[in-house]
């Protein structure tokens, strides 16, 4: 059997790389790692041929479903798997009539599935409320906002800390990290809230969403620090580095 030929797009490069490699370790022949949804439609436009297309739901400028509905007005819309870190997304993605969706962090055993209903061309019959029966995880939280609260996208929160039993959630504002208080008291509350999101307990003060990570490099004792924003390094203890190393596939 020929190799699949797949398209991902995905703006968060740590992400796009890790899927990419999944995909190759599956035996795909990966053909375009594109950032964003309009870089999707000009490489279709200007010809690209494909088996499938993987394709992040929440992109900036065009979202993911966005990109479908484009693609669905045409005579050679490829075979559309949804990735998303939200599980009220992937019920979205199937009512888009996309083959299947993926979670993230995306593993190896799951990938396989979906690529397994590509090749046999096959897409199980599934409901909606079968889907939100599994999946339970929520997009965004609320944070204090003086006497009230403003709501928080998970997307755009970097970590979690919590500090004398009140859970902060650092995300930017105005391109500079800034730490937000919620109504959490420990960080076990934050994982039962998104037990799909994938957020990794690397201290155990903190939680961190792995997507979220710029760079990382190894310090002493065999520990690393991971960058997830500018000027804002995070230790991960040595029991967890193996782990975190292995998921961004280092």
């Amino acid at each position: 059997m020929n190799p699949l030929r797949v398209a991902l797009a995905d703006d968060e490069p740590l992400a796009r790389t890790r899927l990419a490699r999944l995909l190759k370790e599956a035996g795909c022949e990966v053909v375009a790692e594109l950032p964003d949804g309009p870089a999707v439609l000009r490489w279709l436009e200007a010809g690209g041929s494909l088996d499938a297309l993987f394709l992040d739901i929440q992109m900036p400028g065009i979202s993911g479903l966005e990109v479908l509905a484009e693609l669905q007005d045409c005579q050679t819309c490829p075979p559309v798997v949804f990735v998303t870190a939200f599980a009220e997304h992937a019920v979205r993605a199937f009512e888009a009539s996309a083959v299947d969706y993926l979670l993230k962090p995306v593993s190896a055993e799951r990938l396989s599935k979906a690529l397994a209903r590509l090749q046999q061309g096959a897409v199980p019959p599934r409901s909606v409320g079968e889907l939100k029966s599994v999946l339970s995880a929520a997009p965004r939280f609320p944070v204090k906002a003086g006497d009230g609260h403003v709501f928080l996208e998970l997307k755009r929160t970097s970590h979690f800390e919590v500090e004398d039993e009140v859970v902060y959630a650092w995300a930017p504002v105005g391109g500079k990290p800034i730490r937000h208080r919620t109504d959490w008291t420990s960080l076990g509350e934050v994982e039962a809230a998104f037990p799909n999101a994938g957020l990794l307990r690397i201290q155990r003060h903190l939680l961190l969403r792995p997507e979220a990570i710029l760079g990382l490099r190894p310090i002493e004792g065999g520990r690393a620090a991971v960058r997830v924003a500018e000027g804002l390094d995070l230790e991960v203890s040595r029991s967890v580095t193996p782990k975190l190393k292995e998921l961004l596939g280092l």
